[in-house]
């Protein structure tokens, strides 16, 4: 697959575009069926002051359920403001490979016909299974991506690695069921990356979080040469990223807030007041004690996930099956009545996360119909 996605990648760099007459700018188009291959489809957003006489950056977006205009409706203000062309594809889905990649050939190829475009801006985004796509493609060979935006899940593998040629932007809710697999590939990461946590389930991110993403992808652009330096955008979005530090009041999350100022302006700023801000207060005895603690929280998420996928596996066994049920039922109301608590805490978030996390999967993991049955007696509300 990889071979084919980057040959339509490599297609914008020697496509010469078409005028595009019949596609209006400044407004969401909801099906833009491409001209070599009309199955394929995609939404489309083309920022108002669009002209084929300058080189445009490129968001390429795929949602799990083949809703374009849902990922293009999330990046289309941002878009307007930072000059990118937008298309989500209405063809990606979760299930099959073979739609995906009959997206991912014929999209790119398409917009390399009908506009022009930087092949040194070109970016992908994704939620849940849609940034699986989107990161399966940047893996790829010679793909020369320029970022991804990954929201609610990662890798392809789910394996978290410790680097990747391209800068990583990553975005999971509080109540999110990925978000412990989003924490522990930004733990992971040592190449460019950002994690925006925002509170929220499995969804795409909030339309602040999204701007976010793309004024990251600015910063990193410039620090990689793909775009011109611009100091008065640097200047502003450095100061809207002390804002927030400003505020803080609890240090463990100004420590984190400082830690990604300094790793995405290095090289652009001087970093050197926030770095010791950072070191100064991450010795601080309280502060090394909420760090721990959070650490600590993630660590036994992921063993109390363990613990249940385990006790689940036992269900098969015959021998082992009655004793597992009764186990699994045990921490299925604990979790109910933690993530049932009147006031909104880590505890309950946690509560929430891990609950959406057996359910969301348990059709693909078990088939005893008793626990399935249990299972759904506390499968949380949508959020």
């Amino acid at each position: 697959m990889t071979r084919y996605a980057a040959a339509a990648l490599l297609s914008l760099v020697f496509s010469s575009a078409v005028r595009a007459q019949d596609i209006p700018v400044g407004t969401i188009v909801d099906d833009v069926k491409c001209l070599a291959e009309p199955s394929q489809s995609y939404a489309l957003y083309v920022p108002s002051r669009y002209s084929p006489d300058r080189k445009w950056s490129l968001l390429l977006a795929f949602h799990p359920g083949a809703r374009g205009r849902a990922m293009v409706e999330k990046y289309a203000a941002a878009a307007e403001q930072y000059g990118y062309i937008v298309a989500g594809s209405n063809n990606s889905r979760n299930g099959p490979w073979a739609a995906s990649a009959a997206a991912i050939q014929a999209m790119p190829a398409d917009l390399g016909r009908r506009f022009s475009i930087d092949p040194q801006r070109i970016y992908l985004t994704g939620l849940s299974g849609g940034a699986r796509v989107a990161l399966t493609l940047a893996l790829g060979r010679n793909n020369n991506i320029a970022g991804v935006i990954a929201s609610s899940a990662g890798y392809p593998d789910s394996t978290p690695r410790a680097t990747v040629p391209f800068p990583l932007f990553a975005t999971a809710g509080t109540e999110d069921f990925n978000y412990l697999e989003m924490k522990l590939l930004d733990r992971k990461l040592t190449s460019p990356h950002h994690l925006a946590i925002f509170d929220g389930g499995h969804s795409l991110p909030t339309d602040e979080v999204a701007l976010e993403a793309i004024e990251w992808m600015e910063l990193q652009a410039m620090k990689a040469g793909r775009r011109t330096r611009d100091d008065a955008l640097l200047d502003r979005l450095l100061e809207k990223r002390r804002r927030p530090i400003a505020a803080a009041t609890d240090p463990a999350a100004t420590v984190h807030l400082l830690n990604a100022l300094v790793a995405d302006f290095t090289g652009l700023r001087d970093m050197s007041a926030e770095s010791a801000r950072a070191r100064d207060l991450a010795r601080q005895d309280e502060v090394k004690k909420a760090l721990s603690r959070e650490r600590s929280g993630e660590e036994a998420e992921e063993r109390l996930l363990g613990n249940i996928f385990e006790l689940e596996a036992q269900l098969r066994d015959e021998n082992q099956r009655s004793e597992a049920f009764i186990r699994l039922r045990s921490e299925l109301e604990k979790l109910a009545r933690t993530a049932g608590a009147a006031d909104d805490t880590p505890e309950r978030s946690r509560a929430r996360r891990v609950l959406r996390a057996i359910t969301a999967g348990a059709g693909e993991r078990v088939q005893d119909p008793q626990y399935r049955a249990l299972l759904e007696q506390y499968r949380p509300a949508g959020r």
